[in-house]
């Protein structure tokens, strides 16, 4: 997900399978954005906006599957601190959306604990939105489609090609294995 998306995120958007099923995947169906705009840019003061998904028509929904960790970690967040009143998963401790500035702070605070002196130095997961391109880049290395991989995280094929282009040439070996298997089975 965005940070907006994130900051949406509600108990309803979330589709998780039984509670004793631990190894089931869930979905989460993104339906808004809550980007950080400044309040001198909103009509009614607040900090963010509330709009539809980056790119997609105001009322349309985009499903991601989320594995059986991400659900284990949503059921324990909302056990242990329950949903705001509008049914959002995360907020700030007065109720209103957590700010970039805090959510940054953190990021900054876990990276100096577990990254080296020398990592630290490094623009190496240097913001919070390095997770989403990681995820992405996880995707693309285990072999899902890239097709796939672009309507979960919301972007265009062309787009995926354009920002992860290094990522997608690293599996060119593979991909030449499987098509010299597929022609080997033609013949046969």
């Amino acid at each position: 997900m965005r940070p907006s998306e994130a900051a949406a995120l509600t108990k309803k958007a979330c589709v998780l399978p039984g509670e004793g099923d631990d190894e089931a995947w869930g979905e989460l169906v993104l339906a808004e954005s809550r980007p950080e705009v400044g309040s001198g840019w909103t009509d009614d003061g607040a900090s963010y906006e509330k709009r539809g998904l980056k790119r997609r028509a105001r009322k349309a929904t985009r499903p991601v599957p989320i594995p059986p960790v991400l659900v284990r970690m949503l059921r324990e967040h909302i056990r242990v601190h329950g949903i705001a009143p509008d049914g959002r998963l995360f907020r700030a401790a007065g109720g209103g959306r957590v700010r970039s500035t805090e959510y940054t702070e953190l990021w900054q605070g876990a990276r100096e604990k577990v990254l080296s002196t020398d990592e630290v130095e490094t623009p190496l997961a240097e913001v919070p939105y390095t997770l989403r391109q990681a995820g992405v880049s996880l995707w693309i290395k285990a072999g899902v489609d890239p097709v796939e991989v672009a309507r979960r995280a919301g972007h265009s094929v062309a787009v995926l090609f354009r920002f992860y282009a290094k990522i997608l040439r690293g599996v060119q070996r593979h991909a030449n294995e499987l098509i010299s298997k597929a022609l080997a089975n033609q013949g046969g």
